[in-house]
């Protein structure tokens, strides 16, 4: 048999465009603050702090994935064998779960800008976080990916 992961379902979480469009203000802020000093030296700061900015988001959009044989949140790894239920939820839903329902053990991976969330219970009795809370724009599709590969490690075993 292969080593190779069979990815069923792949997402990265890239900011959205607003975002994009308000971290500009550090565009004028740089000028105010440089051009009095050198013209020349204010726009080429204010462009590389921007760029810098832009950089810092994308380089901070985690992936969401779910393999054949896991389930990966960012740089966390959650094999299918110990996954749980895993439901959607968004709206207030998603926010209830996000704060007044949020078990203080959870593991989280929240991006602000992403609104819909999983949550995928941890069927692992040593494990102390009970479940993990995932930010997702496509939380029906995360569902169907667990459900495909616990389909799959079940015809494997």
């Amino acid at each position: 048999m292969s080593n190779r992961r069979v990815t069923i379902y792949r997402e990265r979480l890239w900011p959205t465009p607003w975002l994009f469009l308000s971290t500009a203000l550090v565009i004028p802020a740089s000028l105010l603050v440089f051009l009095p000093i050198n013209q020349t030296v204010g726009v080429i700061v204010a462009i590389a702090l921007y760029l810098g900015c832009v950089g810092l988001l994308l380089l901070g959009s985690p992936a969401v994935a779910v393999t054949e044989t896991q389930f990966v949140a960012g740089k966390a790894r959650l094999p299918i064998a110990i996954v749980g239920t895993v439901a959607g939820f968004s709206g207030l839903d998603a926010r209830a779960e996000r704060g007044t329902r949020l078990d203080a053990r959870a593991w989280l991976l929240i991006r602000g800008w992403v609104d819909p969330i999983v949550r995928v219970d941890v069927m692992d009795a040593d494990d102390p976080t009970p479940y993990w809370i995932v930010s997702t724009r496509h939380p029906e599709a995360i569902i169907d990916a667990v459900a495909k590969a616990k389909a799959a490690a079940t015809a494997r075993a």
